[in-house]
């Protein structure tokens, strides 16, 4: 499969920060990617080389999140020709699942440290859902 990453994260930022380590901030960044079509599954990866030089990482750093990815099934090597996304796409799907489930965790758990009750949270996330359709 042709890669469709050409011309998407040249223009993409990586938004690296100093909070948390950098391997950890690429992976999460490759799997928004991966789970937002960005990278559809087949596609080749640019080398590490060249994505380290885009996000202004050190190459073992990138290598690093790399492995990562590939230990979690998200990215497989093929010997000569580099890496590339899973083709698994329940794999894919679980992992978007999962994202989202973080995220609402992360969400109510801001949402209780506000002052709000599940009921309040709900009619709130009703009301912004209504003012964004409308």
């Amino acid at each position: 499969m042709e890669g469709t990453q050409n011309n998407k994260h040249p223009a993409d930022k990586w938004n690296l920060t100093s909070d948390r380590p950098v391997f950890i901030q690429i992976m999460e960044k490759l799997k928004l990617d991966i789970v937002t079509g960005n990278y559809l599954p087949g596609d080749k990866l640019p080398s590490v080389r060249d994505l380290a030089g885009e996000a202004a990482v050190n190459p073992n750093t990138m290598q690093r999140a790399f492995s990562e990815l590939e230990r979690e099934g998200l990215v497989y090597t093929q010997r000569t020709n580099g890496r590339f996304i899973t083709e698994d796409l329940n794999l894919i799907d679980q992992l978007k699942q999962q994202m989202a489930l973080d995220a609402i965790s992360g969400f109510l758990k801001s949402m209780r440290q506000l002052g709000f009750s599940g009921e309040d949270t709900l009619r709130l996330l009703k009301e912004a859902l209504k003012e964004e359709t409308a």
